[in-house]
């Protein structure tokens, strides 16, 4: 009976929709932290680790945006440049006597339109998710160069410093507070996707979305609200990096359209659309940051840990579409055989 019930418990997890792909992600995570550690035993000292977890909260974070907009079959390119811009404008705004939490509360909104705009280009406009979201990610970069007039800014002072341990410095219970901002974004909308009508849509969208408006979702709005959540999920990583150096930097958050991919593919969410969870995103962003902090121990040049990420994502990308064809061939044979069958 004792078997019974764990194969039972077994058959109804992997029952859940990209469960499978997340288990496997983790195999490989530990996979990586076994070889990583046999390698180099100091990988797991627990200086590392703490340095390690505080490097995959901001990875996570934007995973979780990225997702959200993967998951109804579209892409958001500008994610990286919003990091940049939340970083420019929040430190320009400090640097110049604003208060912290005004100026926090300001780039904020700032951002949230950003992701407004998005969607509305790609719902309202029709224009393709790539095309508009390479505007906009042109325009946030603009925006973070000429906040501050073409310069990086001086550090954020004195008067930051409450800003600064929250986002980055302080810590509850022994964990960095990234980290519990990072946990606390993941299980908001996680629940928002997993239990909610809105999360429902989104997979509706990403599943049929002609279909999906003929049973009465409204996906122009269910676009807009997740390149919202992208945004929002940009601009915490931006509040996190102004903390982190203590300054503005115009280059912030390049490359991050990559690691947030990345994070969301290698965790089982399909960039066709309408599969995936976000617990894979923690799995995903888990394997970036031991695959990233892993190969630098081990004296891999940076060129060489691009090359394997990207590698690896266009591998897990590959799979993603071999077995989603290859459940549409199988659907096909078995409605044609049905026809057939009937006919007969």
């Amino acid at each position: 009976m004792g078997n019974v019930k764990k194969m039972s418990f077994w058959q109804r997890l992997m029952s859940i929709r990209g469960m499978g792909q997340v288990v496997t992600g983790f195999i490989g995570l530990i996979a990586l932290c076994v070889l990583f550690s046999i390698l180099n035993p100091s990988f797991y000292s627990g200086r590392n680790i703490a340095n390690l977890l505080r490097q995959i909260a901001p990875i996570l974070i934007i995973g979780i945006g990225q997702g959200y907009v993967l998951i109804t079959g579209n892409i958001d390119l500008s994610i990286g440049s919003v990091v940049g811009m939340s970083t420019m404008i929040s430190a320009t705004l400090m640097t110049r006597g604003v208060n912290p939490w005004v100026s926090m509360s300001i780039t904020i909104v700032l951002c949230l339109l950003v992701g407004v705009l998005n969607g509305a280009l790609v719902a309202k406009c029709k224009l393709p998710p790539f095309i508009a979201t390479l505007g906009t990610m042109t325009v946030a970069r603009g925006i973070a160069q000429i906040v501050n007039n073409n310069y990086n800014t001086d550090a954020i002072g004195e008067a930051a410093k409450g800003f600064r341990n929250l986002f980055y410095y302080g810590s509850i219970g022994g964990i960095y507070n990234t980290i519990w901002i990072a946990l606390a974004i993941f299980l908001v909308f996680n629940f928002m996707l997993s239990r909610t009508r809105t999360g429902r849509y989104v997979y509706a969208a990403g599943s049929n979305i002609e279909a999906a408006k003929l049973s009465g979702v409204n996906t122009d709005m269910t676009i807009i609200i997740v390149y919202i959540v992208s945004a929002f999920c940009a601009c915490v990583v931006g509040l996190i990096t102004c903390a982190t150096s203590g300054m503005g930097t115009m280059d912030a958050g390049t490359m991050y359209e990559m690691y947030a991919v990345a994070a969301a593919v290698i965790g089982g969410i399909s960039t066709l659309g309408g599969q995936g969870i976000l617990l894979g995103t923690v799995v995903g962003a888990s394997i970036w940051g031991v695959l990233q902090n892993g190969l630098q121990f081990a004296g891999a040049p940076v060129a060489i840990r691009n090359i394997v990420i990207g590698t690896i994502v266009i591998v897990s990308v590959l799979l993603d579409v071999i077995i989603r064809s290859g459940r549409s061939r199988k659907k096909v044979s078995t409605s044609q055989t049905a026809s057939m069958q009937k006919a007969g």
